[in-house]
């Protein structure tokens, strides 16, 4: 009996042991798995004090030193960075994938500026680390999955500080950059008035060489911004702290406008900059917009007719349009006087319940709208709430406003 039965034990035995073999292979997978993350981790951190410290050495050490290019293109990377006030620095790893000697990561690139930021700026990086003689360095770092370049990537930074404003700007004169601060300080009061409430009261302006370099910061072709002089980068919150907001100037564009059109360029944005905790995927840009217009218009000499032409023309052509605008309408790189009308319909629309009801109800329209918890019902609902109006009754005060003003 037990001579007929030894096959099957033996046979239960060799199955265990492969168990056995296959959870120590897998432990050991996992084991090297977390290895490697943690040493990758240790050489982005290493990498992020070498930042803040302004320790040149420590930060070139974490390169690998048979990727020249790299190297070159990182130590004009960390000299671009010494005129960036920084107040935090960090790599948030995302995940880590290991092939033999090299390592992909994932990872997130987050910063403030000191004095400037509540909350961190987010970029999304790729980053490779190859492994040399018992060592990981980084041997390749660029934008990840919807990320973009960053100023300091494009050239030497010049900084100016202004009371309420820090303008960075690449290959740009000094005396242009000074002249973009005093308008942006000049834009925040103004902005305070209009959205009274917690926001930081600073903004931070970048101002590249070119068209070409502003949409390479923005991840987009610049097609899409050749008649855009400015635009403010952010992700719309609602709850908490607004992530960092960045006024970018199309230099291009921006240089064409009079002063009084550069005042309101940058008045407009840093209403954005104000507005943004409030501002979420509830606010159509018809109200996101028109109420930047309006930030930046009021107390202006300028004429109705002055400040919207391209709607004074279209309402004479062919009268009111029948609807506010839709989001589509606001797309960059479209009919430059679809574009404006846009704006300007949108202008009119926030200008008249500031006139109607006052400036604090607008105020309290803005919130209401971009804290409720979707796009559906948020106008009809603050609109009710806040004017006691449905939104036929609305659209048709507006209709009646533009005529009134244009006509």
């Amino acid at each position: 009996m037990g001579v007929r039965h030894a096959p099957a034990r033996l046979l239960a035995l060799v199955l265990a042991l492969v168990c056995l073999c296959a959870a120590c292979s897998t432990a050991g997978q996992r084991v090297a798995a977390d290895t490697t993350e943690q040493q990758v981790r240790q050489v982005l951190d290493r990498r992020a004090a070498a930042v803040l410290h302004r320790d040149r050495g420590a930060y070139l050490a974490a390169i690998d030193p048979r990727a020249t290019a790299l190297r070159a293109a990182q130590r004009a990377e960390f000299a671009s960075l010494a005129a960036v006030p920084l107040r935090s620095w960090q790599y948030q790893v995302v995940s880590v994938a290991r092939t033999g000697n090299t390592a992909t990561v994932r990872a997130r690139l987050r910063y403030r500026v000191s004095g400037y930021d509540r909350a961190p700026v987010s970029t999304p990086r790729f980053l490779q680390l190859d492994r040399r003689a018992g060592r990981w360095y980084v041997a390749l770092d660029r934008p990840g999955d919807g990320g973009a370049r960053q100023l300091w990537q494009q050239g030497r930074v010049e900084a100016v500080k202004g009371a309420r404003s820090l303008v960075l700007g690449v290959g740009q004169d000094r005396a242009r950059l000074r002249m973009i601060a005093a308008a942006a300080d000049r834009a925040v009061p103004a902005v305070d008035a209009a959205w009274p409430g917690a926001w930081e009261r600073r903004v931070v302006v970048y101002v590249p060489a070119s068209l070409n370099a502003m949409a390479e910061l923005l991840g987009r072709p610049a097609a899409a911004y050749r008649d855009i002089a400015a635009v403010t980068t952010g992700e719309t919150g609602g709850a908490g702290a607004a992530p960092a907001d960045r006024i970018i100037v199309n230099p291009d564009a921006f240089g064409t406008l009079s002063d009084f059109g550069q005042q309101v360029v940058l008045t407009h944005e840093a209403t954005h900059v104000a507005t943004r905790s409030a501002t979420s995927a509830a606010t159509p840009t018809w109200l996101s917009e028109g109420f930047a217009d309006w930030s930046a218009y009021r107390g202006t000499s300028r004429t109705a007719g002055d400040l919207a032409p391209e709607l004074g023309a279209a309402l004479r052509r062919d009268g009111p349009p029948d609807a506010l605008p839709a989001d589509g309408d606001f797309a960059f790189g479209s009919d430059p006087a679809a574009l404006a009308s846009a704006y300007e319909e949108s202008w009119l629309a926030c200008e008249l319940i500031a006139r109607k009801w006052g400036p604090k109800k607008l105020d309290a329209f803005y919130r209401e709208v971009g804290a409720h918890h979707g796009r559906e019902g948020a106008v009809a609902g603050a609109l009710h709430d806040v004017l006691s109006l449905t939104p036929d009754a609305f659209t048709r005060l507006w209709r009646a406003y533009l005529t009134e003003r244009l006509g």
